[in-house]
């Protein structure tokens, strides 16, 4: 392994050291805010520390045997171990540089996934519901929990726009990078001709929000309600159930009537603010890095195009990734079969970062 990712983690093994000695000192613990950051600090570095230190022990379990390989007696029994040992190596190398890696501190948040119809009228609503189920059913192959937020359906089938809740371990690790603009290439069923048209749809995928991150003054906003419309059966036109908030400082404009009460898709729709409202503010801040960030994987750049769904062709294509694969089954991805391609992307990116972290 080269040295300056050697000299990284015995810095890492130094200050894991200072702070397990740090967070037992008195005057630490007595000022809390300080202790839990050390603490979380402590935690971060601890599973890096444990690989270094799995790495050190079979380096030196090498170097021993390299040196017995020379005994006359134990020579040939010390050749096999090393080689045993040596084809360890590799996959514990990979492994340890992903330490390095700097960490989306959204990872681990749940998600507000929204879909909506882009270029190509009926065909593209039809394309964005197409989307809309591929999500929910690859949230249901990975135990995550999905619910339909809102929905503006249309008469055939299609989707103009559509929020969706994923909630679950890695939820936004995983699906960050749908964000994007999607395309599809198809004889539309609603074409009589047979000629293939392209349409897109757009995908929007933003970590959800606690209620103290983003801080929101109930001056700035305004709360309208009305009768939701829709497929939702007899009760969903009885009552003004459906909830419309619009944050005037910014003029995002939410709504929400999946719930029957008036008051839970009120909190369903704050909580999508939050979301949109973070999304922003974080844009606005990376804006300085915009160069870099284009040049990453999975960054969301809603202007640009990600995916084709070539249906005549039966693939689905990933424009970002720059390896030779780059082209999947398509009745396996609409099917929620993702994961090849996240998977693609995510070694991707870290291939990326890694070397970023290494010019760094």
């Amino acid at each position: 392994m080269d040295a300056k990712y050697l000299e990284k983690f015995d810095w890492m093994a130094r200050r894991l050291e200072e702070l397990s000695i740090a967070v037992a000192q008195p005057d630490i613990i007595a000022d809390l805010p300080r202790w839990q950051s050390l603490l979380r600090e402590r935690a971060a570095l601890e599973p890096a520390v444990s690989a270094y230190h799995d790495y050190q022990k079979l380096t030196g379990e090498i170097a021993d045997a390299r040196e017995l390989s020379e005994d006359p007696e134990l020579g040939e029994t010390a050749r096999e171990e090393l080689k045993r040992l040596e084809a360890q190596v590799p996959p514990l190398e990979q492994a340890l540089l992903l330490h390095l890696i700097p960490r989306d501190p959204d990872d681990d948040r749940n998600v507000i996934l929204e879909v909506r119809a882009g270029a190509g009228g009926d065909e593209a609503s039809l394309f964005a519901a197409m989307l809309m189920r591929m999500y929910l059913r690859y949230a249901e192959r990975h135990g995550l929990t999905a619910a339909v937020l809102s929905v503006n359906d249309t008469e055939i089938g299609g989707v103009k726009e559509a929020v969706l809740s994923v909630t679950g371990r890695g939820a936004f690790s995983r699906l960050k990078y749908e964000s994007g603009v999607h395309r599809i290439q198809r004889v539309p069923v609603t074409e009589a001709n047979g000629k293939k048209q392209t349409s897109t749809a757009t995908v929007a995928v933003l970590p959800e929000m606690e209620d103290v991150e983003v801080d929101i003054k109930p001056d700035d906003l305004r709360i309208d309600t009305y009768r939701a419309s829709g497929h939702g059966g007899q009760y969903i036109n009885r009552t003004d159930s459906a909830v419309r908030i619009t944050h005037l400082p910014t003029g995002l404009v939410v709504t929400c009537q999946d719930e029957k009460s008036q008051l839970k898709n009120r909190e369903q729709a704050m909580k999508v603010l939050k979301s949109r409202l973070y999304d922003l503010y974080r844009t606005k801040a990376d804006s300085e890095y915009a160069s870099n960030r284009r040049a990453q994987v999975g960054t969301g750049e809603r202007n640009e195009r990600i995916r084709t769904y070539n249906f005549p062709q039966n693939r689905v294509t990933d424009h970002r990734l720059t390896g030779e694969n780059k082209n999947f089954n398509i009745d396996a991805v609409m099917n929620g079969d993702l994961d090849p391609i996240i998977d693609a992307l995510t070694m991707q990116e870290q291939a990326e970062k890694l070397r970023e972290s290494s010019e760094g």
